[in-house]
């Protein structure tokens, strides 16, 4: 299945297959599993603004942790965290802004303020209503395969199968083909040796016929794998991403925007895609 040729995001157009973009990560959590969350709006927004410098496709915003031993964030707490960032920066940058929540009022009231994409790590199988208001606001949503509280022994099967039924169920909700991205979930309820695998084997993935994001960004999988200090990480996330390059991710969500967009671009030298911006 070929790739949806184009996706619209905001005032951005996506042209799959022609460069690897890139999604910076904006996290106003206080708990951020990777030590980087932003602890003033001013500070997040110094951030936001040196990673468009830096060369982000996308800004991801997020107002809770996604560790797996986090604390849950209520409602009227991610809206405050997040909805005010979301309205100041979407006016003063030109990439675009999503949102990364599962709660279908936080996602509304972020596109409301001016995001244009929502980033789900559930899968919209927390709250199913995710892929209804992606598909009334006509804006594209990210599905991750997470296998988190489940036991699996073969991870692509089950990651694929996960996929497969997030797209059917979405596209029946009314989310257009060409806005549906798909993420494997590295690092959700899957082990560090099939975390391993899915970056290996993406171009699996990437077979399903929609654009793949890759998000390995300094994660604990990395430092089991080989060390747990910044540089380790660092350079641990710059192989991770410049393999799953070569299998075909479209999107890569980093923390070192600049640092990585130069993995990017030799990554995508050497695929024959576009070296440039």
């Amino acid at each position: 299945m070929d790739l949806p040729g184009i996706t619209r995001c905001g005032k951005s157009l996506f042209r799959w297959g022609q460069r690897t973009y890139i999604m910076g990560i904006i996290n106003l959590s206080p708990d951020s599993f990777s030590g980087d969350g932003c602890e003033s709006l001013d500070s997040a927004r110094q951030r936001a603004l040196q990673m468009v410098e830096d060369g982000a496709d996308i800004i991801d915003v997020g107002g809770e942790s996604t560790r797996p031993d986090a604390g849950p964030v209520s409602v009227d707490e991610e809206i405050r965290r997040v909805i005010p960032f979301i309205s100041s920066i979407s006016r003063d940058i030109s990439s675009p802004v999503s949102i990364d929540t599962y709660k279908c009022e936080v996602a509304e009231q972020a596109l409301n303020a001016g995001a244009c994409m929502i980033n789900d790590i559930s899968g919209c199988s927390i709250e199913s209503g995710i892929a209804g208001l992606a598909a009334q606001k006509q804006v594209p949503v990210i599905l991750t395969g997470n296998q988190r509280g489940k036991k699996v022994t073969d991870i692509l099967e089950s990651v694929i199968s996960q996929l497969k039924d997030l797209i059917e169920r979405s596209i029946v909700c009314g989310v257009r083909p060409e806005n549906i991205i798909v993420d494997p979930g590295v690092g959700f309820g899957k082990t560090v040796e099939q975390n391993l695998e899915i970056v290996r084997r993406l171009d699996e993935i990437k077979a399903l016929g929609y654009p793949v994001l890759l998000g390995t960004s300094r994660k604990s999988f990395i430092a089991a794998t080989v060390g747990s200090s910044q540089e380790e990480r660092f350079m641990g996330t710059a192989a991770s991403l410049a393999i799953g390059i070569t299998r075909g991710a479209d999107i890569v969500r980093v923390h070192d925007v600049g640092q990585m967009k130069l993995i990017c671009r030799m990554s995508d030298a050497i695929v024959g895609r576009d070296t440039g911006k």
